[in-house]
C-alpha cells in the first residue's frame, strides 16, 4: 500500500469516527431531552394529583361548614332575612360562610321589566333603549303559549345565554346578582341583597348601596331604604338560601363552596333542609368576596 492510500485511508477513519461521534452526541442529546420532558411530566401529574387532592379536601370541608351553619338556621323558627356573614371553626380553621336569602337577587323568573331593565342598565352597563328592549324581550320568552296557563321558565342562570341579545360578556356581568329560585314575587329584600343589587335599586348610586348595606350589616334595626326604587322592594322572608363558604388553600387561593337550600320543613326529609344546588370552585388569587 502507498503512502499516498495509507494517508487516504486514515483520513477516512477519522471522519468515519467524527460521523459516528456526532451521531452519539445526537443521540444523548435526544435521550437528554426525552428523559428531561419526562421527568417534567411526572412532575406536572404529582402537581395536579396534589392540586385535585387539596380541592377535594377542601370541598369537604366546605361542605361540613356549611352544613354546621345550616344546623343553626334550622333551630330557628325564621331562618333570618338578612345576608350575613357566619364563621365557622372546623378541622383547625376558622371558615367564614355567607349566607344569603335569595330574594335578595334578581329572580330571572319573576321579575318584571322595569327591574330587568335597571338591572341590564345598571349592572349590565346597557344604554337605557337597548336595556328595556332586553328586558321586555325577558319578560315575553316566559310568556304561555296558547292554551296554557303558565310559560317557559329558566331552570339556570346560564339560559340567559339563550335570549336573543344576551352575549357573554354581559352574561358575566349579571350572572352573579340573579337567581332563578327564589320563588318569590319578583322584588328584592334589600336586607337580603348584596350591594351590586342594592345599587340596581338605587338607580346606580352606589353610595347608597353601600351606606343600606352598612346599617344592615351592623345589626341597625329600621334601616332606611327611602332611597331605594319602592316598586323593586319587598319586606317579606323567604326559606331559600344560598350558602358560600370560602376555603383558604396552602398556595393562597381558595375554594369556593356553594350550596343552595330550601329550609321548608317536610316531615318525610332526614334533614330539614333540601339541597337543590351545589358547586366547589376554585378562586384565584387576589379574587375578592
Amino acid at each position: 500500500m502507498s503512502r499516498r492510500q495509507r494517508i487516504h485511508l486514515r483520513a477516512s477513519v477519522q471522519a468515519s469516527r467524527g460521523v459516528a461521534l456526532v451521531a452519539v452526541l445526537w443521540i444523548v442529546a435526544a435521550l437528554s431531552i426525552l428523559v428531561t420532558g419526562m421527568v417534567q411530566s411526572q412532575r406536572d401529574e404529582i402537581r395536579l394529583v396534589g392540586s385535585a387532592r387539596q380541592a377535594l379536601q377542601a370541598g369537604a370541608v366546605g361542605s361540613a361548614a356549611v352544613q354546621l351553619v345550616l344546623q343553626q338556621m334550622s333551630a330557628q323558627e325564621q331562618p333570618g332575612n338578612r345576608l350575613r356573614l357566619v364563621e365557622v371553626e372546623y378541622a383547625g380553621l376558622v371558615i367564614p360562610v355567607q349566607v344569603m336569602p335569595l330574594n335578595g337577587l334578581v329572580d330571572v323568573n319573576k321579575a318584571q321589566a322595569p327591574l330587568l331593565t335597571a338591572l341590564f342598565t345598571v349592572a349590565g352597563g346597557l344604554a337605557p333603549a337597548p336595556a328595556s328592549a332586553l328586558a321586555n324581550a325577558l319578560v315575553a320568552s316566559r310568556a304561555p303559549g296558547a292554551g296554557r296557563s303558565a310559560g317557559p321558565r329558566y331552570e339556570a342562570t346560564e339560559d340567559l345565554l339563550q335570549l336573543p341579545g344576551m352575549d357573554f360578556d354581559l352574561y358575566a356581568r349579571l350572572s352573579p346578582l340573579v337567581t332563578t329560585d327564589s320563588l318569590g314575587n319578583g322584588r328584592i329584600n334589600p336586607m337580603s341583597a348584596p350591594v351590586p343589587v342594592l345599587a340596581v335599586l338605587s338607580g346606580g348610586n352606589v353610595s347608597r348601596a353601600t351606606t343600606v348595606a352598612g346599617g344592615r350589616d351592623s345589626g341597625q334595626s329600621g334601616v332606611d331604604t327611602t332611597n331605594l326604587t319602592a316598586e323593586f322592594i319587598d319586606t317579606a322572608g323567604t326559606r331559600r338560601f344560598r350558602l358560600q363558604a370560602r376555603v383558604p388553600l396552602a398556595d393562597g387561593r381558595r375554594l369556593l363552596s356553594t350550596r343552595m337550600v330550601d329550609m321548608t320543613r317536610v316531615a318525610t326529609r332526614r334533614v330539614p333542609w333540601r339541597v337543590f344546588f351545589a358547586d366547589d370552585r376554585i378562586e384565584p388569587v387576589g379574587t375578592t368576596d
